[in-house]
């Protein structure tokens, strides 16, 4: 792995679990820690990965090839991380990024049935062998998830998947983390309300940070 100095936090999770909204509350409390941060999403955050962004989360394209969304997807991690995440690392700030590696790993790995060996092996060129220090896993029920995604209006191609599809995705984020020997995992319940969440979060993150409350 490469040398580096700054601080990879990740956040992942079905559908639905307050990913978005938990990043931008949790850089605000890291910015008044006196932390310098910095926030992504995936894919996107650049020009080229948003370009990506709309082809492979598009409702339009329905017929996308689960190979093609493999490869896209690793094509926008590897523009975000070349472009942003890796320089930003090396210049020492705090890194929170909306999903990263670990959803390749859980939606084509072992969802799509692609394995975790060969998108592991591609995460680590799109990365170029970097992984998040924490990883926090929102974890909500799916119909929660879904009934709060088809509230808030903005369904993607994967939101829209059927229901074991999603079932799939959940089950399989919690043996990543109840597997994990690394301690970058962390589980967050968010079916809470957003401010039980952040709480819950603020707390994992201060500790691992040494950040006085």
């Amino acid at each position: 792995m490469k040398s580096k100095k700054g601080y990879l936090i990740t956040l992942e999770g079905g559908e639905g679990g307050g990913k978005t909204t938990q990043a931008v509350s949790l850089c605000e409390r890291l910015k008044k820690a006196g932390k310098e941060v910095a926030i992504f999403r995936e894919p996107g955050g650049t020009v080229i990965s948003e370009q990506i962004r709309e082809v492979v989360l598009s409702a339009k394209n329905k017929k996308i090839a689960f190979t093609t969304e493999v490869l896209l997807f690793q094509a926008a991690r590897a523009q975000i991380y070349e472009e942003l995440v890796l320089p930003s690392m090396q210049a020492g700030m705090v890194v929170v990024m909306d999903r990263s590696r670990d959803s390749s790993v859980v939606y084509q790995g072992m969802v799509r049935g692609f394995g975790k060996k060969m998108i592991e092996q591609l995460n680590n060129i799109s990365t170029r062998r970097t992984f998040p220090d924490l990883t926090l896993l929102l974890d909500v029920p799916v119909d929660k998830g879904l009934k709060r995604r088809e509230n808030s209006g903005t369904m993607n191609r994967l939101d829209m998947e059927a229901k074991n599809f999603h079932d799939k995705v959940r089950k399989a984020y919690l043996q990543l983390a109840e597997e994990d020997k690394s301690g970058r995992w962390q589980v967050i319940n968010a079916s809470k309300s957003i401010d039980q969440v952040e709480e819950q979060m603020w707390k994992v993150v201060s500790d691992k940070l040494g950040i006085k409350q």
